[in-house]
Formats: C-alpha cells, sequence, structure tokens
C-alpha cells in the first residue's frame, strides 16, 4: 500500500511514504517493548506530567497542527482546530483521572479474619492501535492517552492518506517527553498486521474503521489469542417524536449529518420524523442543507468539506445510484459541486423500502435518509432496523420521554435533543456490528489491563 498525502481539494499529491519493510515492523516492536520495559514502572504522576505536557503543545501550536487535518483529508479548518482542541482535552482528562480510574479495588470477602483481597490493574505491554482518516488525531488521543496513562506502550499504524498527521502525533509525544518508543508511527502493509500481532510482546489491538477491516483484524486477533477492541461503522437514528421543536430540531440535523463532510461514524445517517412533522421537516431540512457552502476547506467561508479522496465521492455516488435501482428516490439539493475538489452534493433518499438493501448502509458522506413513522412505536422500530448499533439521537420537548424512548434504542449511545457527539469525559462504543469495546473514561482505561487479584489470605485459614 502507499502511504501519501494526496490534497483532496486540489487532487494534487504532495508527498509520499515508503511502506515499513518486515524489519523495520520487528525493529519497531523491539523499541517499544523496551520502552515499556521502564515506562510500566513509571508512577502516574511521571504519567501524568507527558499527558499536561502533550496537550499544552497542542494548544500552543494549534496552527501547526490543524493545517494538516485539512490538507490531507479535507476537513474544514474551524472543524480541524476543534479536533486539536478535542484531543488536548483528552489528554487532560487522564492527566487528571487515571490514578483514580485504575485505583486498587478492595474486594468484599466472606470472613475477613481469613484475610483480605484486592484487585489491581497492570499494565500488559505493547498494544497496535489501526486508525481511520477521518479524525486522525482524535482517533489517536483516544487510544494513546488512556493507554499510555495505563503504562503501555503503543504502535500505530495509521490509515494510508494521513501520513504527516501520523508523524506529526508521534514528535508532539516525544517533545512533551515520553521515553523514546513508548508510542511510534509504523507506515504499516495490511499484510504486516498479522506479523506484528503473532509477537508475543504485542499483547492486543485497538482498531477504528470499516467492519471489513474490523471482521480482518479481529480474526488476526483471534488467532493469535490477543485481545481486540472494535469501533466500526454506525448508521444513528435521528428520532424526531411529534412534540420537537422543529426550527431547533432541523438546525442539528443538518450539522448532525453533514459535519465532517458526512464522514462520521456518529453521523445522523437516517433521519425517523413522526408523520405529523415529516412534511414540514423535510421542507426545512431542505433549505438548511442548501445554504451549506463547497468550496476550499481552508476558507473560513466553506461549510461543506469535500471527501477524503476522489474515490471516497465516486463510491459514495455509486452508493446512492444503487439505492435508487432498488427503487428510493435521491433528490439532490443545493448548487452542483464546484468544478475543483472531491466534493459530493448533498442527496436526500426517500422511499427507502424495507426490502431495499440501502436500508442497511452506512453512506459515507453527505447523503441522508429519512423514514417517516407512524407513532413513537413506529419510530423505535425503524431506528431499531439496522446491523449498526452505535449512536443515536431522540428530539422532543419532553427530556424524560426522550430518555425513556433511548432506552429501547439499541446502540452503545443515545442522545436526547442533540446529535451523538464525542468529548473527552463521554464514553464511545457501539454493539452488534459496530463493533465492541469501549473507549474513554474508565471503561477505555481498562480495555488493555490485567485485572489482577491479589488475595492475603492467613497462613491458618481453612481450605
Amino acid at each position: 500500500m502507499s502511504f501519501a498525502t494526496t490534497n483532496p481539494y486540489t487532487g494534487e499529491t504532495l508527498k509520499t511514504f515508503p511502506t515499513a519493510t518486515d524489519d523495520e515492523v520487528r525493529t519497531a516492536i523491539d523499541r517499544a517493548h523496551r520502552a515499556f520495559l521502564g515506562w510500566r514502572d513509571a508512577s502516574f504522576a511521571e504519567r501524568a506530567a507527558v499527558m499536561r505536557a502533550a496537550a499544552a503543545i497542542l494548544r500552543r501550536d494549534v496552527e501547526k497542527y490543524a493545517p494538516l487535518l485539512t490538507l490531507e483529508m479535507g476537513k474544514l479548518i474551524g472543524e480541524a482546530k476543534a479536533e486539536v482542541e478535542l484531543s488536548a482535552a483528552i489528554f487532560d482528562y487522564y492527566a487528571e483521572n487515571a490514578e483514580r480510574l485504575l485505583a486498587p479495588e478492595p474486594l468484599p470477602v466472606a470472613d475477613p479474619a481469613e484475610g483480605q483481597a484486592v484487585l489491581v490493574c497492570d499494565p500488559l505491554g505493547v498494544l497496535l492501535a489501526i486508525e481511520p482518516w477521518n479524525f486522525p488525531y482524535y482517533q489517536i488521543a483516544r487510544i494513546i492517552a488512556p493507554q499510555l496513562s495505563a503504562g503501555n506502550t503503543i504502535l500505530l499504524k495509521h490509515a494510508s492518506n494521513v501520513p504527516q498527521c501520523a508523524a506529526a502525533f508521534e514528535a508532539l509525544m516525544r517533545e512533551a517527553g515520553l521515553p523514546e518508543g513508548g508510542f511510534l508511527n509504523l507506515y504499516a502493509a495490511h499484510d504486516q498486521v498479522e506479523l506484528i500481532l503473532a509477537d508475543p510482546r504485542v499483547h492486543g489491538v485497538a482498531l477504528t474503521g470499516s467492519e471489513a477491516a474490523g471482521a480482518q483484524v479481529a480474526a488476526i486477533a483471534g488467532k493469535a489469542l490477543k485481545k481486540s477492541t472494535m469501533e466500526l461503522g454506525g448508521a444513528d437514528a435521528f428520532v424526531v417524536l411529534k412534540d420537537a421543536d422543529l426550527e431547533k430540531t432541523v438546525r442539528w440535523a443538518v450539522f448532525g449529518r453533514h459535519w465532517n463532510g458526512g464522514q462520521v461514524c456518529v453521523s445522523s445517517k437516517r433521519m425517523i420524523i413522526a408523520d405529523e412533522l415529516y412534511d414540514s421537516f423535510l421542507a426545512r431540512y431542505r433549505e438548511g442543507v442548501a445554504a451549506l457552502r463547497m468550496g476550499d476547506p481552508f476558507d473560513a467561508e466553506t461549510t461543506l468539506a469535500p471527501l477524503s479522496s476522489q474515490k471516497a465521492a465516486d463510491d459514495v455516488r455509486a452508493m446512492v445510484a444503487q439505492a435508487v435501482a432498488h427503487g428510493a428516490t435521491a433528490t439532490p439539493v443545493g448548487p452542483d459541486v464546484p468544478n475543483q475538489g472531491a466534493f459530493v452534493q448533498p442527496v436526500i433518499l426517500t422511499d427507502v423500502g424495507d426490502s431495499n438493501p440501502a436500508r442497511h448502509w452506512e453512506f459515507f458522506g453527505p447523503v441522508s435518509m429519512l423514514f417517516r413513522a407512524r407513532d413513537e412505536e413506529d419510530a423505535i422500530r425503524i431506528a431499531n432496523d439496522s446491523p449498526f448499533g452505535l449512536g443515536g439521537s431522540v428530539f422532543t420537548c419532553d427530556p424524560e420521554r426522550g430518555a425513556a424512548v433511548a432506552r429501547r434504542i439499541e446502540t452503545g449511545m443515545v442522545f436526547v435533543n442533540h446529535p451523538t457527539m464525542v468529548k473527552a469525559d463521554l464514553p464511545f462504543g457501539g454493539i452488534r456490528r459496530s463493533g465492541y469495546g469501549r473507549e474513554l473514561l474508565g471503561l477505555g482505561i481498562r480495555e488493555f489491563v490485567n485485572h489482577k487479584l491479589i488475595d492475603i489470605v492467613d497462613i491458618d485459614a481453612p481450605f
């Protein structure tokens, strides 16, 4: 595979990077393992100092880090700066909370006179992180901040189209004071994943990416008996109940579907609207989408980014054509795409029937599927009619009712009166074909630790 920086707006390939050789992969594992032998014994205060330094550097040099996101995958420059801040916030969160989250846990015993038991969390060793291109920094931060704080070390295999972002984060961690080898960017090929996971010094893999990539890597990890977490695709339901504030809900719908160019696993891909509001919602939603402006992602006036590559744009258009071939109605919205850039004109898909396979697809671009729900029960049914189970949202003027509906939506995350969001202090993860495991908070930091029992028993206690 080829690692290269290709500007999605101009189509120009600016820089290429050689794929790692097998010997380079083995050397990286050696370096990461040597680093682990020291880092595992570092105090929480020492680890926290590195996390705080990384956060401070990101905030200080936002004008250095943000443009790389826009250059390599086309993210709007304002969204790029927000991603830098989000990544910094994640480092800060673990600097403040890692020691508490991993504190030894005393266990109740039937007869305290016989001794005492405690559960401790020890780091495992070297981990492999396989990350996607749509949030090049955030995806790295949400795995390395907790796992480095736990005492593990990390090898990164990033997406092939964001090589400079990957390299920038390795340099960031070195500048923050992480010992050499603690976090290494590796331009590894797909077929080298098995080489890495077969090494006994590598103890697990965290992947964020497509279903296909997840299935392949999970199989490799399973064969090697290595722990894995999988953060995969999503087709989040955006449920609008009949008492929702229509004007505000539509604004959130436009944002929820189109931020990051619609290339978000938790964007609002399936809009399920109560029959009483459907026609008004559709009319206002069209207006909101039509107002989006395609253009140079470095221009602050641009509000709809190009897709990450021309191939990505072509793939989305092909999926829309297939949906139409199976009976859906596709309505292009807004002006035609510019002559320059990997843009897709926003599309609203309606009449996506129960037998249309597109009903269960993830459109990774500015394509919205709208469904009319007869009532609340029908809205819940449609929301759960998906192979995915990542996020979702419910809009209503009655928060208690919204929470009750949220409990019945079968996903890992549901938000009331807000599209699915990502924050440093909220857990992230899904069920079904959206994967397994959790990232962030205490759930994330405990995914790759040894939950070790230490039981101190009175020598005279009965067997």
